[in-house]
């Protein structure tokens, strides 16, 4: 019974050195594919950097957040990579770099990217009607309110790619302005396509390019890539951006052999807006939004390694370890001012829109304490990124809660962030404010 029992024991052991080795293996395989360097050798502080890791544990501590990673780059070199708090507080999983968060919105500038990439080939300008490629939306009308009432008039201009790009297409109408009727066609199906040609005789909010609104507009973006390319959208995406980049861990469905590596999902539904569990892992099963509706608006995965690849390919002016995705001159026109005056509300003030990304453009109104140029997206659920071109820096974090507005852990990662550059980059002067 003894010899038993050790032979019990030691199998036992063996067992775990094999899943130890195999975790220490997978996180060094992280670590080495991620290019890192001391904060001081890129011309940051590292006592002033620990600060964003004291400002992560705080919302932890006080049950407002169940976990966090966070990630800075500077000059190409990642200088933070932390993860705190729990993966899941009700089964004690910790937090770990690799976890799998569900990204939300951060999945448009992706699919804008994409789009763009289909631009450099020649298929299109950004002043071309996209009913060239969704002939199901030609014929438009615009809602039109005045003080008799509304009435619904042609448009002064068909949609444009630079519309839907920018968010200022116009494809997402008041409930008050449609009939029963019009009403039963918003609802989602279970297929992009077939939800994006079911609402094409919808009016529009306004004239495409008069004002900037949050809504629907790139998964026209995803439709026009899968038409242009001739491919699905998630094939499109893994072909073109994920495999080239190295993006091992982004997806619409998270396969069942990486499903532990996600998150929960909480709500501020406690005492004191505290938390609560909302989802657990399994949900990410299965695509978001449905069984074939792979979106542009939103519905991938990703880990903060891999948006860092996505990310530091931007900053570098659309190259990373050889894989070119775009021209220099594209991510500069990407990066430009294509919403006018229009007011990027969802970001608050101080914000214009490119094609696919909120850019600061007036530090004296901002929210985010980051230098005017820096363009970023977050997404429903509490992520966010920025990439500040002046200073070379890249900012994400990952968490996931259902609401976050009463919260300053997005804002607090740019603070601390900034606040830890001692050598900056542009000159000792007041920021201009961005057209």
């Amino acid at each position: 019974m003894f010899s038993q029992s050790k032979k019990t024991i030691k199998r036992s052991r063996n067992q775990l050195l094999l899943i130890f080795g195999a975790l220490a293996l997978s996180y060094s395989a992280l670590a080495a594919d991620i290019p890192n360097s001391s904060p001081e050798s890129v011309g940051v502080s590292s006592a002033r950097l620990d600060r964003l890791s004291h400002s992560m544990q705080r919302y932890i501590d006080s049950n407002q957040l169940a976990g966090t990673v966070s990630l800075v780059s500077r000059r190409g070199k990642v200088i933070h990579f932390e993860s705190h708090g729990y993966k899941s507080k009700e089964t004690g999983e910790t937090m770990s770099d690799d976890t799998i968060f569900f990204i939300m919105s951060m999945t448009k500038p992706i699919v804008s990217t994409a789009l763009m990439m289909l631009y450099e080939e020649g298929h299109f300008l950004l002043t071309d009607p996209i009913a060239d490629w969704i002939p199901e939306l030609e014929g438009k009308e615009v809602v039109i309110e005045n003080e008799f009432g509304t009435y619904r008039a042609p448009t002064k201009r068909p949609i444009s790619f630079r519309h839907v790009l920018s968010h200022t297409s116009g494809l997402d109408p008041s409930r008050d302005a449609l009939n029963d009727d019009e009403i039963m066609l918003l609802p989602r199906t279970d297929n992009l396509e077939e939800t994006i040609i079911k609402r094409a005789p919808l009016p529009l909010a306004f004239h495409p390019g008069d004002s900037w609104q949050y809504g629907s507009s790139t998964d026209y973006v995803a439709l026009l890539v899968e038409r242009i390319s001739g491919k699905t959208l998630k094939d499109y995406l893994q072909e073109n951006i994920f495999d080239p980049l190295d993006m091992r861990d982004t997806f619409y469905t998270v396969p069942d052999e990486k499903r532990d590596r996600v998150a929960s999902v909480y709500s501020p539904s406690g005492p004191g807006q505290t938390i609560e569990l909302s989802r657990t892992k399994e949900y990410s099963e299965r695509p978001f939004f449905g069984e074939n509706y792979y979106g542009g608006t939103a519905g991938l995965f990703s880990t903060a390694s891999d948006y860092w690849r996505f990310s530091q390919m931007l900053l570098n002016g659309g190259e990373l370890n050889g894989a070119r995705l775009l021209s220099p001159k594209t991510v500069s026109l990407m990066i430009s001012n294509h919403s006018g005056d229009g007011d990027v509300y969802i970001r608050g003030p101080g914000y214009t829109f490119g094609l696919g990304f909120g850019v600061v453009s007036d530090a004296g109104k901002a929210r985010d304490p980051l230098t005017p140029g820096t363009f970023s997206w977050g997404g429903a659920w509490g992520t966010i990124f920025w990439v500040d071109p002046i200073e070379e820096m890249i900012g994400i974090m990952m968490t996931q809660i259902t609401s976050y507005r009463h919260l300053s852990v997005r804002q607090e990662l740019g603070v601390t962030a900034m606040q830890s550059i001692i050598d900056s980059n542009g000159p000792l002067l007041g920021y201009p404010i961005l057209d």
